[in-house]
């Protein structure tokens, strides 16, 4: 995980490291997040194991969507003052074009925090950020005090 020298943003990398090696799934996943600018990139790295479509070969599809909730869980508990483990309410995940066995990318976006409930949208990619492989929506359950 790349970090920066100083700051909040080290801080909260920190803790984002520490999340990812404590939730069994993304551990076993192997994701990372690094800075990029200002935004929290997540990368899903290019593991033979997750091969769904042999023939292709293309990363299996729910390990496109677990790696996508994951990262925006991961991402929900980075905005939050006391960070807890979200529980999720739903995923609606839409499949634009399959995931070929590369290093797979995910940016996250909080598109509302309440009090109770928050949504999160998440895209992911491989090359090119601008043609996703899939786009994803979360709502999760979280703490009023969060």
């Amino acid at each position: 995980m790349s970090m920066p020298d100083e700051g909040p943003e080290k801080t909260s990398l920190d803790a984002l490291d520490r999340w990812l090696r404590q939730v069994p799934y993304a551990a076993f996943l192997g994701i990372n997040a690094e800075l990029r600018e200002s935004d929290v990139i997540f990368t899903l790295p290019s593991n033979r194991k997750f091969i769904g479509n042999p023939s292709l070969p293309a990363i299996h599809g729910g390990v496109i969507g677990g790696f996508m909730e994951q990262a925006a869980a991961l991402h929900l508990i980075a905005n939050m003052a006391n960070p807890a483990l979200p529980k999720i309410i739903n995923f609606s995940l839409d499949y634009l074009r399959p995931a070929l066995l590369h290093d797979t990318y995910a940016h996250c976006v909080l598109s509302r925090k309440g009090r109770f409930i928050s949504n999160v949208t998440i895209t992911a990619w491989q090359e090119d950020s601008g043609q996703p492989n899939a786009i994803a929506r979360a709502h999760f359950l979280t703490s009023e005090n969060n």
